[in-house]
């Protein structure tokens, strides 16, 4: 969550607190053009994504083969594609200078800070049975999905 601080320069002083739920390690000063001056601050870090145990177990499986690349981390994200408009990413890959990082019980995420806005507050879980083998995404943020689940609309 953010915190927003504004002064307006008119001689009198306001504060303002707006929360937005988006996450962002480094606070910044911006003016706006109707003469305030406003300061946003991080005022806790959240975690956009949770992983269920089916999902932190099946991560942790492939995480421990011999011929995991241990420089790299878990990649949460969106492309474009798919049925639906946007297609989930889910795998192993480098840190790039765009990205935030979370830890999820010890499995170290990264996510394209743009990405967010269509992911925060997804769950990702592990399906292993008879109709379903493979991690499944339920994002509040679709408004539609595909048959399959790997494509969403917002």
């Amino acid at each position: 969550m953010f915190k927003v601080s504004c002064l307006k320069f008119s001689g009198k002083h306001h504060k303002a607190v707006v929360k937005i739920p988006f996450f962002e390690r480094k606070s910044f000063v911006y003016w706006q053009k109707n003469n305030y001056f406003c300061i946003m601050e991080t005022t806790t870090g959240t975690i956009p994504v949770t992983l269920t145990p089916g999902a932190i177990t099946a991560i942790r499986k492939l995480m421990a083969k011999d011929d995991f690349d241990s420089t790299q981390v878990l990649r949460v994200g969106v492309k474009g594609g798919g049925c639906s408009g946007m297609t989930y990413i889910l795998g192993f890959d480098k840190r790039e200078e765009s990205d935030q990082e979370f830890n999820i019980e010890g499995i170290t995420c990264v996510m394209n800070k743009a990405h967010e806005m269509y992911l925060y507050g997804m769950h990702i879980d592990w399906q292993d049975g008879l109709n379903n083998r493979g991690f499944t995404f339920k994002n509040p943020n679709a408004s539609t999905t595909c048959g399959c689940g790997t494509s969403f609309a917002v």
